[in-house]
């Protein structure tokens, strides 16, 4: 699993995580995906393009995820 670290960011909007991943190739790919429903936060999925992300937190998307770090 991979891990990303927040750094001094309290958060990291959803569709910005997914571009900083490499897991889409711009940002509308990335709000096309989670609109579409293939992205889960912590199990569950979700449809908020700025959802977010925190310390803590579990995101999957296309067979791969990533676990938020302060």
């Amino acid at each position: 699993m991979n891990v990303f670290h927040l750094e001094k960011h309290p958060h990291v909007e959803l569709c910005d995580l997914l571009k900083l991943q490499g897991w889409s190739e711009s940002g509308a790919a990335a709000k096309q995906a989670i609109a579409a429903g293939d992205v889960t936060v912590d199990g569950q999925t979700e449809t908020r393009k700025r959802c977010k992300i925190v310390a803590g937190q579990v995101v999957r998307f296309g067979g791969e995820s990533v676990t938020v770090q302060a």
